[in-house]
C-alpha cells in the first residue's frame, strides 16, 4: 500500500466508524495533534491545543464514543472526509505527507464543516505504515468552534 492509500485508508475507517482498526494504525508512540492556532502553531509542550492525543487518550475517546450512555451520541455522529491527494512535504523525520481536507460531521439535523490540511508523520513497522503524528491544521483553528464529537 502506497502512503497515499494508506492516508485514504485511514480517512474510510473513520468514516466507516471503525474506530479500533483506526487506533491501530497508529505506532506506539503515535499522535493526534489538532494545534490551537492551525499551521501557524509549531511544535512544543507550551502551546495550547485543541487536542493533543496519545494511544491512551485516543482508545479512552473510541471507548466513550462506543458506550451506550454517552449522551452525547444520541443520536450517533457520523462523519465524511473528503480529500484532496496527499503531497510528501519536507521533514526531518522522513515520509511526512500534506492532505488538504473537508471534513463534515452530522448528528441528528446539525452538521459541522471543517476545512485544512492534515499531515501525516508516517513510518514503517513489520512491512506497513504507521502514524507516528497526525497534526489536523483546521482553516479557522483560533475561531470559536463547535463541539466535534468525532475526529476530524
Amino acid at each position: 500500500m502506497t502512503a497515499q492509500e494508506f492516508i485514504a485508508h485511514e480517512a474510510h475507517l473513520l468514516d466507516a466508524q471503525r474506530y479500533d482498526e483506526w487506533l491501530a494504525l497508529f505506532a506506539e508512540d503515535g499522535r493526534y495533534w489538532v494545534p490551537l492556532q492551525g499551521a501557524a502553531q509549531t511544535e512544543g509542550a507550551l502551546h495550547n491545543s485543541l487536542a493533543d492525543e496519545d494511544r491512551l487518550l485516543l482508545s479512552l475517546r473510541i471507548e466513550r464514543l462506543k458506550n451506550p450512555r454517552a449522551h452525547s451520541q444520541h443520536p450517533a455522529s457520523r462523519c465524511q472526509h473528503l480529500l484532496q491527494a496527499p503531497v510528501q512535504v519536507q521533514a526531518d523525520e522522513g515520509n511526512a505527507w500534506r492532505t488538504p481536507f473537508l471534513y463534515i460531521e452530522s448528528r441528528g439535523e446539525r452538521q459541522v464543516l471543517l476545512a485544512g490540511s492534515y499531515t501525516h508523520r508516517l513510518a514503517r513497522v513489520g512491512g506497513d505504515w504507521r502514524i507516528r503524528l497526525k497534526r489536523v491544521d483546521l482553516l479557522d483553528a483560533g475561531k470559536p468552534l463547535p463541539a466535534i464529537q468525532l475526529f476530524p
